[in-house]
């Protein structure tokens, strides 16, 4: 079975929730990494012969037009991770609807034109923000990968494989990341820290126990996990371990996964097709 392999563009500093420093108004000051991480991301999906869907950070777009184009070139999906990664529920309808607006216009001025998929910054279409799936669908966004199955983030009784959603606007594909289940709880399991510190024999195991049950997994992972020397941030406890943990050795973690999964872009999981409208 396919299986959905699924990359956040976006910087190291990109962190919601995190001022001082890292706050927004001084993005521009600081060192950038994504390019170079990327590429190293592009160069492993290359080798191992795998396509992924992209959710490109609309203000990564307008800064590294060339990067996009490098995505698209190398026959990978891109879709939206917002323009300026803001939670959802923190930004209510009209902000959201201007930030998606701004993602989608940033991503056709780097060349991507038809962008059918979108991914909100820390997961942030949860019981808070589901009005947001309506205004995807009105602008033609057919699948979404937003609301995870987890205590905090989440909620841990959301549907945990690929399901439609109705909306007033027409319906969306919701495509929740992998979880897995330990004493009665949710945890991470499908990118981030709990990507990191699982063997990739215990994460390959999970996809096939999902993959024999008909459910396609999707994995997730961020250019900035590759990099060989990550800027060091002072950053809250929480997101200092989400950030930081088990980073070293990631990458030929990582490759051992792609190895021995079936990995596509998320809507070749969905059967969508390169002309569905």
């Amino acid at each position: 079975m396919e299986n959905s392999f699924t990359v956040d563009v976006e910087e190291w500093f990109h962190i919601c929730g995190v001022g001082g420093v890292l706050a927004e108004n001084n993005w521009p000051n600081l060192p950038s990494r994504v390019v170079e991480t990327t590429d190293r991301l592009l160069e492993l999906l290359d080798r191992r012969e795998v396509t992924a869907t992209f959710f490109v950070l609309g203000w990564v777009a307008d800064r590294h037009p060339e990067l996009v184009v490098r995505i698209r070139d190398a026959g990978h999906e891109i879709a939206s991770h917002g323009y300026a990664h803001r939670r959802v529920y923190e930004l209510g309808p009209r902000e959201f609807s201007n930030d998606l607006d701004k993602s989608l216009d940033a991503l056709k001025r780097a060349g991507a034109d038809r962008v059918r998929g979108f991914r909100a910054p820390e997961w942030s279409i949860n019981d808070r923000s589901l009005w947001a799936l309506e205004l995807l669908a009105r602008r033609g966004i057919r699948f979404d990968s937003s609301m995870t199955p987890l205590w905090l983030i989440g909620n841990p009784s959301y549907v945990q494989f690929p399901h439609r959603r109705k909306t007033p606007s027409g319906e969306i594909i919701e495509c929740p990341p992998l979880v897995g289940r330990r004493l009665g709880q949710n945890y991470p399991l499908g990118g981030g820290w709990g990507l990191r510190m699982h063997a990739p024999s215990t994460v390959l195991r999970e996809i096939e126990k999902r993959n024999r049950g008909g459910v396609p997994v999707t994995l997730f992972v961020h250019p900035w996990e590759l990099d060989p020397d990550p800027p060091k941030a002072r950053l809250p406890l929480g997101h200092r371990f989400a950030h930081y943990f088990r980073l070293d050795g990631f990458a030929e973690r990582l490759d051992e996964i792609l190895a021995g999964g079936t990995f596509v872009p998320m809507s070749a999981v969905l059967k969508l097709g390169a002309d569905a409208a």
